[in-house]
């Protein structure tokens, strides 16, 4: 019990440290992305738009994701065949999917508004977030759990469990907190690179209206359309700034959850 409430606590310091730090950036990549295009979306103009709902959300959501994770990695460590060594990936990337799919229960919610208010810079989150309240109540298509984030923890944790591990190896001592980050953004700016496509489609099917064939959440059928009408460059539309944003957001939120969790521990 003990180790989850340091976890929990570890986490959401690291989930806010980074969300709230990092915020233009990512605003600037969620134009880029959206169907009208980053200067209709609003430019450079109210880049902070839509923070209130990444507050709220962010130290739950990163709470929620390492408690599980570190939880589900333990347990799977502990015994069976999952145990060996050579399998830590496999048992790195379970841990990962699971912590996703929790984490994914307060994440949506708050992306879907977030998002949302970082497109319309003109609205205020709270009339953001009734109006999304009212269409998704009244449509079949809930885009609330439209979030497909486990591709992106199935590259970035395995990836920055065994470059710690191999770090650690080659200096023959456990690393410091600097050492995890610099793995943790590496790690980051690779899986944001390849799970850019599957980001461009998230957003365009958040930012939609319910009930568009877009909201309906295919996303092949929308990652098609991005392709026809903007073809390789609209598939990776927002990809530096996406990449900045998580390398500079691995550094600081691995590091920080490692430098909590072993201050707790």
């Amino acid at each position: 019990v003990v180790f989850r409430a340091f976890c929990a606590v570890a986490g959401g310091c690291a989930g806010m440290s980074v969300d709230l730090t990092l915020f233009p950036l990512d605003t600037i990549k969620t134009r880029l992305q959206s169907q009208q295009g980053f200067y209709k979306a609003g430019g450079f103009r109210g880049i902070y738009a839509g923070v209130p709902s990444a507050a709220v959300g962010s130290f739950p959501n990163a709470a929620a994701f390492f408690v599980t994770y570190e939880c589900t990695k333990s347990l799977l460590s502990t015994g069976g065949a999952l145990a060996a060594p050579h399998m830590a990936p496999v048992t790195h990337m379970l841990a990962a999917s699971l912590g996703e799919i929790v984490a994914c229960l307060i994440r949506v919610p708050t992306e879907v508004v977030k998002q949302r208010a970082q497109a319309s810079p003109s609205c205020s989150t709270y009339h953001i977030l009734l109006s999304t309240l009212r269409e998704e109540v009244n449509s079949k298509q809930n885009t609330f759990f439209k979030e497909k984030s486990i591709p992106f923890s199935l590259v970035q944790f395995p990836l920055w469990e065994y470059l710690k591990t191999l770090w650690s190896w080659r200096q023959g001592h456990t690393l410091y907190s600097w050492q995890a980050a610099v793995c943790g953004a590496f790690a980051g700016a690779v899986a944001a690179f390849v799970t850019t496509p599957l980001d461009v489609a998230k957003t365009r099917i958040m930012l939609a209206k319910a009930g568009s064939t877009t909201a309906s959440g295919n996303i092949p059928l929308v990652l098609y359309d991005v392709w026809k009408s903007r073809g390789l460059k609209g598939l990776f539309a927002g990809s530096i700034p996406r990449m900045t944003f998580i390398s500079v957001g691995g550094f600081i939120f691995l590091g920080a959850y490692d430098k909590v969790r072993h201050i707790l521990l």
